[in-house]
């Protein structure tokens, strides 16, 4: 492929494939690449009919989805023939959910697609933006009112008349957000310029405020498909009060009512960028991946279930209705990776999202994203050639998060130690047996009832927010509840003297009471458990926690002790 830095000469050809694909994420427009072609060093090349974008990426290169109606397949078969002959690894970005679907479907087995949420595209209904209507947007209404509070404020659309008013503000902006400034800020402010030095040949769109005669907001898009405007940049003076909300919503009302949806771009995994565009309320997400070629693949839940129950009961001996239960209410397309070999599936493990929340000092606390790794395990007859470590290793690789495990059993410990795993989570156990004893009679003031997900969670939050410990959210939780009930046990909540106590969740296996989790005030802990033996008609009850190890590669987590709290691990 002739690749060529991209130029104003491309727009016409380029915007005709991007048109024929009427994709909705905000990078499928000639103009944003243009715009973003010096930052990232943008280069294009036409193949088999479709587009093809080339630029810098994690210190390497990255290439679009073929664009366009052309042979995309042929495409993405030349691309990886270019790559392995430059000794380079494909990788593409983003893909939409339509463009994996074929990936996998043309190239079985040979790309890992991961979702990348930090680049999810926030999308509303034109009429939302614009109305501002109901309870939820209520705040937004009241900045609006403070701002026309001044009664000399102005909308006008951008012109080359008054663009460079538009710079002038931009700088205005810089100097007010000095404080915080970086490098991702002023790529942005150049690029800005890019698109004010290059308004009217881009086709863009645009919109300021003016108060008192001063500009103290503007906004720039362009219609982005079919059906969808998208907006890429907004600025506003944040020490005036709504100046913000309104440049939004008087730009909606003005320049995208022939349009259904307004996209306002991703918010790059900036905490305060993610909270002001949740505070609008997104009707939809447009979801993006990025693929990069492996032997090591993200499964799917349908398309290898066969593969992954082969691997699990020959591994595990597990029951095959568990199994399923896992992979219909647990697995997703994004959290299990397996390797195939000689066209079978050789090798599996998941890893499930979590947080790990710990102290960074006593009045510090750190919550950091990490990986739970579960079910890692490989054929027989594949076993010797190191997969395991193999899945890890691209594990690590594929999320950059923390990985943590409790080891099937103590003597495992040794492998994961060598594969760079330290103990991070104490373990406990203890047995309780009935021996016909009675029940104490203080025991009458026990009550024991049902919990919900977000309870138990909030709860088991609270219980050990003095601690390091592994923190699930609230989906994850209703999926051990249930699962425990598919076991046949339960999860309660426990008051003791009126006064909360504690939760327990167990299930019955053969004569005994296995706890899966106990959160418990020591002094009735036993008296609980007891109750429960007997409530359930069982000789004893078991827990066996054996703790967690975890492999880490932030020094400050790499600084903790081994005495963190792991327990419910939602296999």
């Amino acid at each position: 492929m002739d690749f060529k830095k991209l130029s104003l000469s491309d727009r016409e050809w380029l915007s005709k494939a991007f048109k024929e694909d009427d994709g909705n994420a905000c990078e499928f427009t000639f103009a944003n690449n243009f715009m973003w072609r010096n930052v990232y060093d943008v280069m294009a090349a036409k193949s088999h009919g479709c587009g093809v974008l080339m630029y810098n990426s994690d210190g390497g290169k990255a290439f679009s989805f073929p664009i366009g109606n052309g042979d995309k397949r042929a495409v993405i078969s030349e691309l990886l023939t270019m790559c392995e002959e430059n000794n380079m690894v494909l990788r593409m970005s983003p893909l939409l959910d339509r463009d994996r679907q074929l990936l996998n479907e043309w190239f079985p087995g040979m790309f890992a697609v991961k979702e990348e949420r930090n680049n999810w595209d926030y999308v509303y209904t034109t009429e939302k933006l614009t109305k501002l209507s109901g309870k939820k947007l209520q705040a937004k209404r009241n900045h609006i009112a403070r701002f026309k509070d001044i009664d000399d404020w102005s909308y006008e659309r951008i012109t080359p008349d008054n663009k460079e008013e538009c710079r002038k503000m931009s700088f205005e902006w810089m100097n007010s957000n000095e404080g915080r400034w970086n490098d991702g800020m002023e790529a942005e402010l150049n690029v800005l310029h890019e698109a004010l030095d290059n308004f009217t040949e881009l086709g863009l769109v645009g919109g300021l405020i003016r108060r008192e005669g001063r500009i103290v907001a503007f906004c720039i898009g362009e219609p982005l498909n079919s059906d969808t405007f998208v907006v890429h940049f907004e600025k506003a003076m944040a020490d005036i009060q709504g100046a913000y909300p309104i440049i939004n919503q008087q730009f909606a009302e003005h320049e995208c009512q022939q349009f259904t949806y307004i996209n306002r771009e991703e918010d790059t995994g900036a905490p305060g960028l993610r909270k002001a565009k949740m505070s609008y309320r997104p009707d939809m997400f447009v979801k993006k991946m990025s693929a990069i070629r492996s032997d090591i693949v993200l499964l799917d839940p349908e398309k290898d279930r066969e593969g992954i129950i082969e691997i699990w009961q020959k591994s595990f001996g597990d029951d095959e209705k568990l199994i399923n239960y896992y992979v219909d209410n647990r697995m997703t397309n994004q959290n299990m990776l397996g390797i195939y070999m000689a066209g079978k599936l050789a090798a599996i493990g998941s890893f499930l999202p979590a947080e790990y929340c710990f102290k960074k000092s006593e009045s510090d606390k750190s919550n950091v994203p990490v990986r739970y790794v579960y079910a890692l395990a490989t054929l027989p007859e594949f076993r010797g050639q190191k997969l395991a470590v193999k899945i890890l290793d691209f594990a690590k690789k594929l999320w950059r998060e923390p990985l943590v495990l409790c080891p099937a059993e103590l003597s495992l410990a040794a492998y994961y130690e060598r594969l760079g795993f330290k103990w991070a989570f104490a373990g406990e156990e203890f047995q309780i047996s009935m021996d016909n004893e009675n029940i104490m009679a203080d025991l009458e003031e026990l009550s024991i009832t049902a919990i919900t997900a977000r309870e138990y969670k909030q709860l088991r939050d609270e219980a050990f927010s003095d601690e390091d410990f592994i923190c699930w959210d609230e989906d994850a939780v209703s999926y051990a509840i249930d699962m425990n009930k598919f076991l046949g046990g339960k999860t309660v909540k426990v008051n003791y003297q009126k006064t909360f106590a504690g939760t327990v969740m167990y299930y019955l296996d053969n004569n005994s009471l296995v706890i899966t989790e106990i959160n418990m005030q020591q002094a009735v802990k036993e008296k609980v458990i007891r109750y429960l033996v007997q409530e359930n008609s069982v000789s004893k009850a078991l827990y066996n926690n054996l703790g967690g190890m975890i492999y880490t590669e932030n020094k400050e987590m790499d600084k903790l002790g081994n005495e963190g709290y792991l327990g419910l691990t939602l296999g």
